[in-house]
């Protein structure tokens, strides 16, 4: 088996595509899965299905994300990108290749399973949830899928090692945009501007104090703005602000007291500068939360599972599976490797076996 998750996993890096334009990618999955006694088909755009039907009442379903990112390689490897400005750098290659090979293990064995096995390859993680589009397709009420699983590659973690957690995961993310428009004067006549970069920083400092607050009643989330443009000149009221942020929280109620507070506090602070301010959230991919009951019976199913204490900040479409039926998502770890999206990201091909094995042990459950 480790000699085709190599095979996989390489041929798959060397032909990284974006978003929901995935040809070859999409190409290759199939000629694979086409081996194998299943029904392959597309349930929506850019995305693949292969059903196994073992004869049973209901199914579980296994998803591995498809798309790359558009960033140069340069790792060296012999089995580097061949797609210029193109890169498998947040292991997608390696979540497809434990896919495929355990739908080979699933069409040797699956006499011996307790319900039928859906898989599920989509497009479009890393940009606008291609999740969502599957799940609006239908296609888990039409094969009575009852749980789905997935699987991230780590790095920071033990190589090998499977870790998750119950309840929240990964976070919410939601891109948070403030405008803020005052009035320019010169500063020797500051009292007749409105200062638009004065009310940006007193919004950011008021932000914080209120991420604060909301992270002792809620729990883990997190406020952060990464750019603020304002201003012409040194000597001269701005007259515009620009924020950009990114908010993370791990319950729709959070995002939405998050929400309201910072408006009350924008209202506040363009109350006391007579600056206007317009807020804008993205909705962003929902929380990341392993349902409790299923987390159970896959505690027991891999005991050498490690748990972590908090959830991390990271955001993964699979939320959008877990809203439409009960699902865990894993962290693989793969050891001291690259960050995720640096231009130097590889591993060990040899952790995604343990991958499978995982895998095998929870299509295998009761």
């Amino acid at each position: 088996m480790q000699e085709l998750i190599t095979r996989y996993r390489r041929e798959l890096h060397r032909i990284p595509e974006l978003d929901f334009d995935l040809p070859e990618t999409t190409a290759y999955v199939r000629r694979v899965l086409e081996q194998y006694p299943c029904r392959v088909f597309s349930p929506s755009r850019g995305a693949l299905c292969a059903f196994f039907d073992a004869g049973r009442e209901t199914s579980a379903a296994v998803r591995a994300d498809m798309d790359a990112l558009p960033i140069p390689e340069h790792t060296g490897a012999a089995y580097a990108s061949m797609h210029e400005g193109k890169m498998h750098a947040c292991g997608h290659d390696g979540h497809m290749a434990m896919a495929l090979a355990l739908a080979g293990d699933v069409a040797a064995h699956l006499g011996e399973l307790p319900r039928n096995v859906l898989f599920v390859f989509q497009p479009a993680e890393e940009t606008t949830g291609g999740a969502k589009l599957v799940c609006e397709s239908g296609v888990f009420e039409a094969h009575r899928v009852e749980r789905i699983f997935g699987f991230h590659l780590w790095p920071g973690i033990e190589a090998g090692r499977v870790v998750s957690r119950p309840g929240p995961l990964l976070a919410r993310s939601s891109e948070t945009s403030v405008t803020i428009e005052g009035k320019s004067a010169h500063i020797a006549r500051a009292e007749e501007g409105a200062d638009a970069l004065y009310a940006a920083a007193r919004f950011v400092c008021g932000a914080k104090k209120m991420i604060d607050e909301l992270r002792r009643e809620e729990g883990a989330c997190l406020l952060k703005f990464g750019k603020l443009e304002s201003g012409v000149a040194r000597n001269a009221i701005s007259a515009r602000s620009h924020l950009l942020g990114s908010l993370r929280v791990f319950s729709d109620r959070a995002f939405d007291t998050a929400r309201e507070r910072l408006a009350a506090l924008a209202r506040e602070v363009g109350a006391e500068t007579g600056c206007r301010f317009d807020l804008h959230f993205s909705e962003g991919y929902p929380p990341v939360r392993n349902d409790e009951a299923l987390y159970r019976l896959v505690r027991a199913a891999l005991p050498e599972m490690l748990e972590l204490d908090e959830p991390l900040m990271i955001a993964e479409d699979f939320a959008f599976y877990q809203r439409a039926l009960p699902g865990v998502f894993l962290l693989l770890g793969i050891g001291d490797a690259p960050a995720l999206h640096a231009d130097t990201f590889d591993f060990d091909d040899r952790v995604l076996a343990k991958g499978v094995e995982a895998y095998r042990a929870l299509l295998r459950m009761e």
